[in-house]
């Protein structure tokens, strides 16, 4: 079993729930890789999607979970993943679509995905959104849910599942619970 996690704006595999997460999944049996995505004050899929292709991992079946940015970026990986590439399960956290409004996120502001292609490619998705997300409008994360077939997991007063909006944000077991019951 394969897990990559994939951080937001500004982050790295040091940020937020990333490492109680990687820990978490190892314990479980799981390899886990928390890349470093390149440039990351000011995100660029195809950047990331280059890097992350570029790197010596399988992402057949792997687990594949994104954090806000991230999660923008999972979308675009799963769209390039070679042919005979298939996703096990994509979980979105704290996603997003179009331009937020962020100098640092003008390259994620006209982005338009594939999303049948996209479906394609995962047996499953899972999108995970808090409802008091203050930088995330939780109507974008349902509106992808949708587009996706994904299931769409509510949340309250968790903010934007970091550490700059929630402190409890080192720790993310209510994530780690889905992965539990609904990855096979």
């Amino acid at each position: 079993m394969r897990a990559v996690i994939l951080h937001g704006t500004a982050s790295n595999h040091t940020g937020n729930w990333f490492p109680w997460l990687k820990k978490e999944l190892e314990k479980l049996g799981y390899k886990v890789w928390v890349p470093d995505l390149p440039l990351a004050e000011r995100p660029n899929v195809d950047r990331y999607t280059k890097f992350l292709l570029g790197q010596d991992w399988d992402f057949n079946q792997n687990l594949v979970i994104g954090h806000s940015a991230g999660a923008v970026e999972l979308l675009d990986l799963v769209e390039k993943l070679p042919a005979d590439t298939m996703i096990n399960t994509a979980i979105l956290v704290a996603v997003f679509q179009g331009d937020l409004g962020w100098e640092a996120l003008k390259d994620l502001g006209d982005l338009k995905f594939n999303l049948e292609k996209i479906r394609k490619k995962a047996k499953k998705f899972i999108v995970v959104h808090s409802e008091d997300d203050p930088y995330c409008p939780v109507g974008d994360a349902r509106e992808v849910a949708e587009k996706l077939h994904a299931e769409f997991v509510p949340m309250d007063g968790m903010k934007h599942f970091s550490l700059n909006t929630n402190p409890k944000m080192e720790r993310f077991p209510e994530l780690l619970a889905i992965i539990k019951k609904q990855v096979k």
